[in-house]
């Protein structure tokens, strides 16, 4: 583990990027109900050339067709259901075949404001931050429930301690990513993206930072997040830890 200890030391600030889109990635799976508050919510007027890049991850109820039709610029479709590591992996290989100058990730659930976009964005382009977390702990929870918050403590707490920069919200939905990171980023966890893609841009040197965002609960459907979440997210970070 000791492969950790430069990755503490953040790299020097990259001049930001000015040339290419910003590319707004929204893995989906069957949330044809949610997707149109989503893609309605996209700043486009705030943000210079942004395109919103829909994966759907083998949904069954429409979601391409409806991500089409409320405005999508690219829909990517995985055959069978994949997990949603493998889902941002797909968006984050189209932003870099679309010569992107920085990437957005929001949850299509409507759970988080796209509105916060600009913001998120903000560090990036003022500060040469790589990598930008939306943290709910630092924003607001609209009726989280005392569960779900309870689980994302711990998590975030190792997370922390592993990436050696103290981090308020690990399981956040809602992120910003510069070129340098978005061309950097590696995930190895097709189930869960969370903890082992910040484990790896850590790794990597890339500059964090956290902006407060605005969460409030999804209108409709269920959320991937089982049981199951409880063992498989410590397993892929463990992986990412041993990961030569």
């Amino acid at each position: 583990l000791c492969q950790w200890v430069p990755a503490w030391v953040p790299l020097p600030a990259a001049p930001a990027r000015r040339s290419g889109p910003l590319v707004v990635i929204v893995p989906a799976l069957n949330e044809a109900a949610n997707l149109p508050r989503t893609l309605a919510a996209v700043p486009r007027g705030a943000v210079t050339d942004l395109r919103v890049v829909v994966v759907d991850d083998g949904s069954t109820d429409g979601t391409s067709e409806v991500a089409r039709s409320h405005g999508a610029d690219v829909v990517a479709r995985h055959e069978r259901n994949r997990g949603l590591g493998a889902a941002l992996r797909t968006g984050l290989s189209i932003a870099r075949d679309l010569d992107c100058r920085a990437a957005v990730y929001v949850d299509a659930d409507g759970e988080y404001d796209p509105a916060g976009i600009p913001a998120l964005v903000e560090p990036i382009e003022r500060d040469g931050f790589d990598y930008v977390l939306g943290s709910r702990y630092r924003g607001s929870r609209v009726n989280q429930r005392l569960s779900r918050n309870l689980a994302n403590r711990p998590f975030t707490v190792a997370l922390s301690v592993a990436a050696g920069r103290r981090i308020t919200d690990g399981q956040t939905g809602f992120r910003a990513f510069s070129r340098r990171a978005v061309d950097a980023a590696e995930i190895i966890h097709d189930y869960n993206y969370a903890q082992v893609l910040t484990l790896d841009l850590s790794r990597k040197r890339m500059r964090m930072a956290e902006v407060p965002v605005c969460w409030r609960p999804r209108e409709h459907g269920t959320s991937f997040i089982r049981a199951e979440y409880l063992w498989r997210v410590p397993a892929g970070i463990v992986r990412q830890l041993l990961r030569a």
